[in-house]
């Protein structure tokens, strides 16, 4: 119970530190190693303990607007929007034609008898200035990059307006907020009860659902990134596999990064299925907004740097000019399939989908933390705590936004820690094969010098 207290204690003040800008990152990462200490030297083997614990973890955040990001505010509109029979991808927050969907909590600023002079479909610009313009915040809605169409693929649009139909106008991000936290809080007992299945310590379990980063994305800033991890998680966890490969291709269709994991599956059909489910989830969207379903994900692109290089893959900027990192990125992407399609057979394939998520994360470094949120959920059921170390370090380089080279070296450091950790955790192996093979020799050798 005391560990709980502790766990509960580290969520509570890595969300007020967040809050008020009191050294959050330095609190969030003391926080995140706290627990993990507490898991490694003990803790409730109860699922339904460890279940309770999360949810009391997730309290704090449930209790204070979205911290992190504005991206709540999206989810809430885009809901909202497909209630009203109109399309997110076919219209922007600021258009007029969607004036009666206003409310003051997502446009302050803004009446629905306003006019704000923006009609008619969006239009996104494949230049980074024009980009850039076009992703300007307004001051009179809290919904961010209010004059582009939404970004999120079709089951992540599903769930927004799942949630969007039991939440009131008035409540805001809440619902969205309980909607991640019971999510982050189930995934808590899938992982208990599937680690328990396989004969391994469920308390790992608590690294996911005790961990500061889930309270602190889930309960708090309601990041759907949480609905793609349990979705990985289910899908991993399937025994069937026509059943991964719909689970594993719907969380591709909650956030794109899962598809990344395709390589690792061992069953031939199941990334034909995957990539079917998720290319099955666009078809009604296409139906309605044709080729607008792309939406904002080719701006997006191009201004956080993926088209061109320039603002991503921070390791491999500290030795490479912008216009060589994309051709080195997309090489070390092409290698690390291979290898998990050759590590087919050889590993669980959870391992395998583990150290390839976290290797895609360190390849590409995208700017924002929460993109971490399946990869704690994978170092949990593969038993990898070290690739904690990658989310962790994205914490603090997204606090150093902007200045390229502290960047680099932040994320530099969480593949060092890996790769540490990875070779200590080998060495006991090692060493055992050298003794037995010295016990061997010395077998081998003794009836000859006994003779």
């Amino acid at each position: 119970m005391k560990t709980l207290v502790v766990a509960v204690a580290c969520s509570a003040a890595v969300i007020v530190t967040a809050a008020y800008g009191w050294w959050p990152n330095v609190v969030l990462i003391g926080a995140s190693l706290l627990v993990v200490a507490l898991v490694k030297l003990g803790g409730p083997k109860s699922v339904l303990l460890l279940v309770a614990g999360a949810a009391v973890c997730q309290v704090p955040g449930l209790l204070h607007a979205p911290i992190t990001s504005t991206d709540a505010y999206r989810y809430v509109w885009d809901g909202r929007v497909q209630l009203s029979g109109s399309s997110p991808y076919s219209h922007v927050p600021l258009d007029d034609a969607l004036a009666k969907l206003r409310d003051p909590v997502l446009f302050p600023g803004l009446t629905p008898a306003d006019r704000t002079g923006v009609v008619g479909p969006p239009r996104v610009p494949m230049d980074a200035a024009g980009v850039a313009a076009l992703s300007q915040d307004d001051p009179r809605t809290r919904i961010n990059r209010p004059l582009v169409p939404t970004i999120y693929p079709p089951v992540a649009q599903a769930y927004f307006t799942v949630v969007a139909l039991v939440t009131p106008w008035s409540a805001g991000t809440f619902g969205l907020q309980l909607a991640a936290a019971l999510i982050a809080v189930g995934l808590t007992w899938l992982l208990a009860v599937e680690l328990k299945r396989r004969g391994r310590d469920p308390r790992w379990a608590a690294l996911w659902g005790w961990s500061p980063i889930v309270a602190l994305e889930a309960g708090s800033s309601a990041h759907v990134d949480v609905l793609a991890a349990f979705l990985v998680i289910a899908a991993l966890t399937r025994r069937r596999a026509w059943l991964t490969g719909v689970l594993l291709g719907a969380a591709g269709a909650v956030k794109l990064l899962p598809l990344l994991l395709l390589p690792a599956l061992t069953n031939r059909r199941t990334p034909l299925v995957a990539v079917g489910t998720f290319a099955a989830s666009y078809l009604p969207h296409v139906l309605v907004a044709g080729t607008l379903v792309a939406g904002f994900l080719p701006g997006y692109l191009t201004q956080e740097g993926f088209s061109d290089g320039s603002s991503r893959s921070a390791i491999l900027a500290l030795v490479l000019p912008p216009e060589a990192r994309q051709v080195t990125a997309g090489v070390l992407a092409a290698g690390l399939a291979l290898l998990a399609i050759r590590r087919h057979g050889r590993e669980p394939v959870a391992v395998t989908c583990c150290w390839l998520y976290g290797a895609a994360l360190l390849v590409a470094t995208p700017t924002y933390p929460w993109y971490g949120l399946p990869l704690i959920a994978l170092a949990v059921l593969a038993g990898r705590a070290e690739w904690l170390a990658v989310p962790l370090a994205a914490y603090a380089a997204y606090a150093n936004f902007g200045h390229e080279l502290r960047q680099g070296l932040i994320h530099l450091s969480a593949l060092l820690v890996v790769l540490l950790l990875i070779t200590l955790r080998h060495r006991p192996d090692a060493v055992s094969r050298l003794i037995s093979g010295r016990s061997a020799r010395t077998l081998i050798r003794a009836p000859q010098n006994h003779t």
